[in-house]
């Protein structure tokens, strides 16, 4: 049975620009819980939060989510289908707004996520398990750039004293490269020295379900 859910979706990610910026070796970083908790604090819609990394600093940003559907038999979670609309792309921590263009511009273009090509990304899933501690596996179909490929990770559904359900994600990695994104990947690109990107990005969430 289908229900209405109201979706939190905490997202770390790399992908990052090539531009150094002037001040990035110098300027103080937050930290991703911060930011995380800031964001959640003026939450009015759905979004996406990712964030990425290279030796000479990280960024975090958002993406919108486009439309989200889950269906439950009774309190279990038996699948759904989250679409991401990549056009939104924004990035939050760069406070120059020339920088901030740069960065986003870059996102978009087809050193990364092509948006013009692929404006849309997808998480599909229809497998959930769980063991004898309620901890749960989702297996689903990531397609991000035009490609997809199948994930998995660990999760819990956390429910509070006013019956709110929380589903939480513990921390996933997914080699960037296996969706085509190669720029600057020392895999590909062997004398980047300290200039690569990782190819490593991280994928964390919190989905809300009313």
């Amino acid at each position: 049975m289908k229900k209405s859910v109201l979706l939190i979706i905490i997202v770390f990610i790399t992908i990052i620009s090539c531009k150094e910026e002037k001040t990035s070796t110098r300027q103080k970083i937050e930290k991703p819980k911060e930011l995380i908790k800031q964001k959640e604090k003026t939450q009015k819609k759905d979004v996406i939060i990712w964030r990425g990394y290279k030796p000479t600093g990280s960024h975090v940003g958002t993406i919108d989510v486009k439309s989200a559907n889950f269906k439950f038999d009774g309190d279990n979670l038996v699948s759904g289908k989250v679409i991401f609309d990549m056009n939104t792309i924004k990035d939050i921590d760069l406070k120059d707004a020339g920088d901030n263009a740069d960065l986003v511009n870059h996102l978009k273009s087809t050193d990364f996520f092509d948006v013009v090509t692929n404006p849309t990304a997808s998480f599909i899933f229809n497998k959930v398990s769980s063991d004898k501690e309620g901890q749960l596996n989702i297996k689903g179909n990531l397609t991000l750039n035009g490609i997809t490929k199948e994930i998995n990770f660990p999760a819990s559904i956390i429910k509070d004293v006013n019956g709110t359900k929380t589903l939480k994600s513990k921390i996933i990695k997914i080699d960037r490269t296996s969706f085509g994104v190669k720029f600057k990947s020392k895999k590909f690109f062997a004398n980047l020295k300290d200039k690569f990107i990782n190819d490593e990005f991280d994928i964390a969430f919190k989905l809300v379900i009313k």
